[in-house]
């Protein structure tokens, strides 16, 4: 009996699996999201049940001869004592369940039969067709071929493909690489619904300026020491940035503005680009940028629009519709984000994960870049042509779309931070307050003061100097014993320091922090080194790598005349000192004149809570990347004179530089407005950047295709002998030696920055905003 049960619950499994490999298959044709059962092979199927039917007929027979066997003997007699015959079900019982199960194999044998009939009958069409698939010779599709060819050696390289149904023959190539990707035509015998016009979206839900930040705390999460530094900011802070966002909304008037949905992916804080940060959030390590994400989180929030923010790989996928695999196979919904406020490592996972949809979905992409990108770098055949290729860079952007924490290069589009602000109390509180003989060094890190030991001891003869270097109790840091050490400091003890101090010093690094614009904020003054020669990646690994040259010549070559660049160029004395740290007759004689100088709190607007929100509003509502941007009329007659049209430039009244012309007849929907354009032609050793600035002007580089032309050369008496167009990023300029003039052939390659002695360069510039470098006066 224990023998009849095994071969029966065998039988049983044996039924299950055969039936179950026979009827469950994935259709090519189906969606990739739906799974159907189909009849495949019907030789095959018939012969499974027929194999079943047979089977349980013979298990009958020798059930029956063993229950006949058991009538007529003792055999079992001397073993009930041992194995009780009611642990075992009756043999006519099991008998009845093994004749009902062959029954009902019968009955499924001829109703698969009768199914197999009419399948056969309706697919032998269908079936001639995916066995006869050959490679369309389409010439709208070019690279149809090849990719078949792909498929054929690499489908199974990730198992998305898998997922869409590609099983290994020709057909599921062609269905997949015209259905899913785009490189094939449709194939004719395919069942493709008739696309009905999709009716008109909804009107867009409107931005309102948000009252509380409750919400905001939410979506940031937890599980990292680096979020609850960021909420912890947030709530500092929330109190300004409730007042700047009433601020902006009575200056907007009531202006119109679409909610945006937007992705926030910090991909530095996720586990598989290692997330360095958080570990270190309590062990003084660098907070810049988490400093500017909590920023950026709080202004995109009080604008009012609808956020998702993640930290893991995971929750991207999720949030992008990411098919199943290693991301080969490009997104099949439309992306549910307007934009996408990234990172480095973020935009890689994004490329990686996003397949072919990453290329057409980039130009929603926003990358916060601490130290920018500059065009040479950004353009990938370029950069590989020209030696530009560094660790980060040739994403093939558009410059703007890369966001800085300083306005480095006006190429890229300036994000910044916030500082505290200052009320009128606050600020005489301060002052009364000072002590002029108390100096806090800028560094969290031991490692900083090394070597330092000349510099500080000029100091100590003047001042008291408090540090904050984070150290363990059973090892102190090395710094100084006269060196009052506070240890890390909550920011609202930080804070009351710079409020006592009268100096805050920097001995070089780290480059281009928040702290020394918080330090001048809170009524300090900020003295700095100046680096000779400038820091590059020549003379310091730091900058090895990093996509820009910051003013240098054509090299591929990063330099930064001081620690804080901004604080020199745009804030400067009394506020600001930068001298020769070699030269200790020069660094003690500024520390005498900075205990004598008085100076009040200073915060430059566009690192207020207000100017960031500005700023971040007239990026959402006018940066767009992904339209073509507007281009001058065509001609009305095929006359050969008139085969361009007129330039909309003319001479300004001075004739020193061209302005867009009132009567031009033609205003293209540009932002900036081309009202606030000037061309400018440089001096050989200046790039645009610094021929704008010198005129009190900004280059503004989304100009230069209104500039790129011929007849501007002649406009400003330029005599051109020959005139090509070349891939340079220092293009549209000017060899006056040999009278050879050049225009940008890649517009990606429009850059502000870079210079050579051997050209003169056209140059974009436009006004600004007081105190709002990024945004020209009638930008908002």
């Amino acid at each position: 009996r224990i023998f009849v049960l095994g071969i029966g619950f065998f039988t049983l499994c044996f039924l299950m699996t055969s039936l179950g490999g026979q009827f469950s298959a994935k259709r090519l044709g189906d969606s990739p999201f739906t799974i159907r059962t189909e009849v495949m092979g019907a030789l095959e199927s018939r012969g499974v049940l027929r194999r079943m039917s047979d089977m349980l007929e013979m298990l009958m027979k020798r059930m029956d001869i063993l229950a006949r066997l058991e009538n007529s003997t003792d055999f079992h007699k001397g073993e009930e004592a041992r194995f009780p015959l009611d642990r075992f079900q009756p043999a006519a019982g099991l008998m009845e369940r093994i004749q009902a199960i062959a029954q009902n194999v019968s009955d499924i044998a001829v109703k698969v039969d009768q199914i197999l009939r009419n399948s056969l009958l309706n697919g032998k069409v269908m079936e001639g067709r995916r066995d006869q698939c050959e490679v369309p010779r389409d010439p709208k599709y070019p690279d149809c071929a090849g990719k078949v060819e792909w498929m054929r050696a690499r489908w199974t390289s990730d198992p998305c493909y898998a997922f869409f149904g590609v099983d290994g023959t020709e057909c599921s190539f062609l269905i997949y690489l015209s259905e899913v990707e785009w490189f094939c035509p449709p194939l004719p015998w395919r069942n493709r619904t008739v696309a009905v016009p999709s009716p008109p979206p909804p009107p867009r839900a409107q931005a309102a300026f948000r009252r509380d930040l409750a919400r905001l705390l939410e979506l940031i999460g937890t599980g990292k020491e680096s979020l609850s530094f960021m909420k912890k900011r947030i709530r500092h802070l929330a109190q300004q940035w409730l007042r700047a966002a009433r601020r902006l909304e009575q200056k907007l008037a009531g202006r119109q503005r679409d909610q945006k949905h937007i992705l926030i992916h910090i991909g530095f804080l996720t586990e598989e680009s290692g997330d360095v940060f958080s570990p270190r959030v309590l062990k003084g390590g660098p907070l810049g940028e988490m400093v500017q994400w909590a920023d950026i989180l709080a202004a995109l929030f009080m604008l009012g629009h609808s956020l998702r923010v993640t930290v893991s790989l995971k929750e991207l996928q999720s949030h992008l519709g990411v098919p199943p695999g290693r991301g080969n196979c490009p997104l099949t919904s439309p992306l549910p984000f307007d934009l996408i406020y990234t990172d480095y490592h973020g935009l890689q996972q994004m490329k990686q994960h996003m397949g072919l949809s990453f290329k057409k979905y980039r130009c929603r992409v926003r990358v916060i870049d601490t130290f920018g990108t500059e065009p040479a770098y950004n353009h990938e055949e370029y950069a590989t042509l020209r030696g530009y290729r560094t660790n980060w860079g040739y994403w093939n952007l558009q410059p703007t779309q890369f966001m800085t924490m300083f306005p480095h290069t006006p190429d890229n589009s300036f994000m910044g931070f916030v500082s505290e602000e200052l009320n009128q109390t606050e600020r005489q509180l301060i002052k009364a307050n000072k002590v002029s003989s108390m100096a806090v060094v800028y560094g969290k890190e031991a490692s900083i003061w090394k070597g330092k030991e000349k510099f500080l001891a000029i100091l100590n003869k003047y001042m008291e100097i408090h540090g904050t270097v984070y150290y363990e109790t059973q090892r102190p840091p090395e710094v100084p014993a006269f060196v009052k050490n506070h240890g890390l400091l909550p920011q609202h003890e930080f804070q009351q320091l710079l409020r006592k101090a009268k100096l805050f010093i920097g001995f070089g690094f780290p480059y281009e922090g928040p702290a020394p614009l918080e330090a001048i904020a809170n009524g300090c003054v900020f003295l700095q080194a100046r680096f000779n020669p400038p820091h590059s990646s020549l003379n310091h690994e730091f900058f090895r790598g990093k996509p820009t040259s910051r003013e240098a010549t054509g090299t591929p070559l990063f330099q930064v005349s001081s620690q804080h660049p901004y604080a020199e160029d745009f804030i400067g004395k009394p506020h600001v000192w930068t001298v020769d740290y070699n030269n200790s007759e020069e660094f003690e004689a500024a520390i005498k004149t900075i205990m004598r100088t008085q100076v009040d709190p200073y915060l430059p607007y566009e690192y207020t809570c207000e100017g960031m929100l500005e700023r971040i509003h007239a990026y959402i509502q006018h940066q767009d990347f992904c339209t073509t941007p507007s281009l001058p009329p065509s001609p009305k007659t095929k006359s050969p004179a008139m085969q361009s049209p007129p330039s909309p430039l003319a001479l300004s009244p001075n004739s020193t530089h061209l302005v867009w012309s009132p009567s031009a007849g033609w205003a293209p929907q540009a932002w900036p407005p081309v009202a606030s354009l000037q061309v400018w032609v440089s001096e050989p050793q200046h790039t645009c950047t610094e021929t704008c600035r010198r005129r009190g002007l900004v280059c503004e580089p989304t100009f230069f295709r209104f500039l790129n032309k011929e007849e501007v050369f002649l406009q400003l008496s330029i005599a051109c002998d020959s005139t090509e167009y070349e891939m340079n990023h220092l293009y549209p300029a000017v060899a006056e030696n040999v009278h050879e003039c050049y225009l940008q052939k890649e517009p990606l390659l429009f850059s502000c920055a870079g210079y050579n002695t051997k050209y003169r360069r056209l140059c974009p510039c436009r006004d600004f905003r007081q105190g709002q470098v990024a945004l020209c006066r009638d930008c908002l």
